[in-house]
């Protein structure tokens, strides 16, 4: 089956210590039509993240010196570039830090380049956006919050809220469907752009960190409501 298109040539960040796996990474993903670039230390990985030359970034954890995890909260604290983090297969603690710290999604190692590109190009579809109708111009209003599709911008009660990628991805989802449940696996599909893996607890904590993120009604509540067992859904005041 054939992708959908991309943007032309999406420019990608590797930042791996293992110079033979990020160069067999490279040349496969060039054939798939990415502009890819890498590097081999954490250093030197946030500064050509924050160059603003790239369109989203690989980043393994597992790195002397300067990790990924560390790599990836310096990033965070400049920007809200898509990050796709490499973990290590059947580590949860990396994976659920890393989300917490605003990866955007991960993938265990050791990991198949077609697995790899499937994820990056999930991500891309959601932030790279080519200019739509009135359905995207359009804001989408639950007052307080204000969501802009297009322009991918958030504002509560009249305030800009910092979301990554990802964030604001399950958080139009959910917006879009106010006061209805929303599946997780609806959710990892429309948000994540990927099926839901079996105890996968990626969506938990990207909703962990919106509510945080978000303010709260007047009587208190969040206005993401955990539907137990079935998935999430957005309150109206």
């Amino acid at each position: 089956m054939t992708a959908p298109p991309m943007p032309s040539d999406p420019r990608v960040l590797l930042v791996d210590d293992d110079v033979e796996l990020s160069r067999m990474l490279m040349e496969y993903m060039g054939g798939e039509g990415f502009d890819v670039h890498a590097v081999h230390d954490g250093e030197a990985g946030v500064g050509q993240a924050l160059s603003g030359s790239y369109d989203l970034i690989v980043v393994d954890v597992m790195m002397p010196r300067l990790n990924g995890v560390e790599v990836l909260r310096r990033i965070r604290a400049r920007s809200s570039l898509p990050v796709l983090m490499l973990t290590a297969k059947g580590d949860d603690i990396d994976r659920v830090v890393g989300l917490e710290l605003g990866a955007d999604d991960y993938v265990p190692k050791p990991c198949s380049p077609r697995e790899l590109v499937a994820r990056v190009r999930a991500i891309l579809r959601r932030t790279q956006r080519e200019p739509g109708g009135e359905e995207l111009n359009s804001p989408l209003e639950v007052a307080p919050l204000v969501l802009w599709p297009q322009k991918r911008s958030v504002e509560w009660d009249g305030t800009p809220l910092a979301l990554t990628s990802t964030e604001f991805n399950l958080l139009e989802v959910l917006v879009r469907h106010a006061g209805r449940v929303v599946s997780k696996g609806d959710l990892s599909e429309q948000g994540l752009g990927r099926p839901l893996a079996r105890y996968d607890r990626s969506i938990d904590v990207h909703l962990s960190s919106l509510r945080h993120k978000l303010g709260r009604y007047a009587d208190g509540r969040s206005p993401i409501e955990t539907v137990r067992g079935i998935g999430y859904q957005y309150l109206r005041e």
